[in-house]
């Protein structure tokens, strides 16, 4: 049976609604810093500041849960092969890339469950800090080989995950 020439329409509707989940967990944080900052001075959060962690928290388990589902269905379903023509040390970057990413996909959420609802520190800072610069590499990273994959190698691999 001959590979795939593009992602599934499932698979771009969840590679997608990460993204999106992810760069506003990432780029709007401000709640649960803010209920952070109360909690650690000993102060009571107000409902406000609750609600406001708790989208944080929420959009985090949403890509949790959707990261699972993206998971299994990579398991059960074919993907498009590699593009033909191109140095192989670049098949090995994209690969160790999506890697890293499912890892941190995984490991932020899972970091951030710990610190909020268990209240370890450790685990917060480490979600808040080392895990959330590792993933604003990656992500940074995944976008800049799709757009040379697609400016400079005229691959179609951006096309395979937007308009199928």
């Amino acid at each position: 049976m001959p590979a795939r020439s593009t992602y599934s329409v499932p698979q771009r509707i969840l590679h997608w609604l990460m993204a999106i989940l992810i760069f506003f967990n990432l780029l709007f944080p401000d709640g649960m810093n803010a209920w952070r900052r109360l909690v650690r001075h000993g102060q009571i959060p107000t409902p406000a500041d609750i609600s406001n962690a708790n989208i944080h928290a929420y959009a985090g388990i949403a890509i949790l849960l959707l990261a699972i589902v993206r998971l299994g269905l990579r398991l059960v379903s074919d993907v498009p092969a590699l593009p033909d023509g191109q140095p192989v040390f670049l098949h090995y970057i994209a690969s160790i890339t999506h890697f890293l990413l499912y890892v941190l996909i995984f490991a932020m959420p899972l970091s951030g469950i710990t610190g909020y609802y268990f209240g370890i520190d450790t685990a917060a800072f480490v979600h808040g800090g080392p895990i959330k610069t590792l993933l604003w590499i990656v992500v940074v990273l995944h976008i800049f080989g799709a757009l040379v994959q697609h400016f400079y190698f005229k691959s179609d691999v951006l096309r395979r995950m937007t308009m199928g």
